[in-house]
């Protein structure tokens, strides 16, 4: 969401608010597919969201007993093409099997937030290697080396994981496409 006339509040004030019940029906209803999301305010309103698939995405966009065909309906016809407001969606269809996240030293986030995060395999430092792209593993810098002492103290003290965590095996939480 972009709010481009900051001084019409009664007109983008709606849009803000209606985000938020959107994603707790969601979050309650979890065979609807949504794994998880992220927000952020500044610089302005943003959500990235994990879906179990595009098709829940589809289903749940377009189902009048959602929270969300009616809010947008609302804005298509109050805001439309006034220039008060812009809002943007991406969606992206990604086989299970091309996606990965590296987290070191932080509590699960993104991806590995929705998913979930399993312990980086020996022989499987670089991104290629992991990914299935090559048996040969040449990653161009080391990874985290720490003693499983003060990983675990870190890790505790900071909500983070132990160093050196990917994603959980995504194949196994999201449908492949094709």
């Amino acid at each position: 969401m972009r709010i481009n006339k900051p001084w019409t509040v009664h007109v983008w004030w709606p849009i803000f608010v209606a985000m938020p019940k959107m994603l707790k029906y969601l979050v309650e209803h979890p065979d609807k597919g949504l794994l998880g999301y992220q927000q952020a305010v500044l610089p302005s309103p943003m959500i990235v969201q994990y879906w179990r698939s595009f098709e829940d995405l589809e289903r749940s966009a377009r189902n009048r007993d959602d929270p969300h065909l009616e809010p947008w309906r609302r804005f298509n016809s109050r805001i439309g093409s006034s220039g008060d407001v812009g809002i943007w969606h991406e969606t992206y269809r990604v086989k299970a099997a091309n996606i990965e996240g590296v987290y070191g030293n932080m509590p699960p986030y993104g991806l590995a937030a929705a998913t979930g995060v399993v312990p980086i395999r020996r022989g499987r430092d670089s991104a290629a290697a992991r990914m299935g792209i090559t048996e040969t593993d040449h990653p161009v810098l080391p990874g985290y080396l720490t003693s499983a002492a003060s990983s675990a103290e870190r890790a505790s003290e900071s909500g983070a994981r132990p160093a050196r965590h990917t994603c959980a095996a995504p194949t196994k939480v999201l449908q492949p496409i094709g």
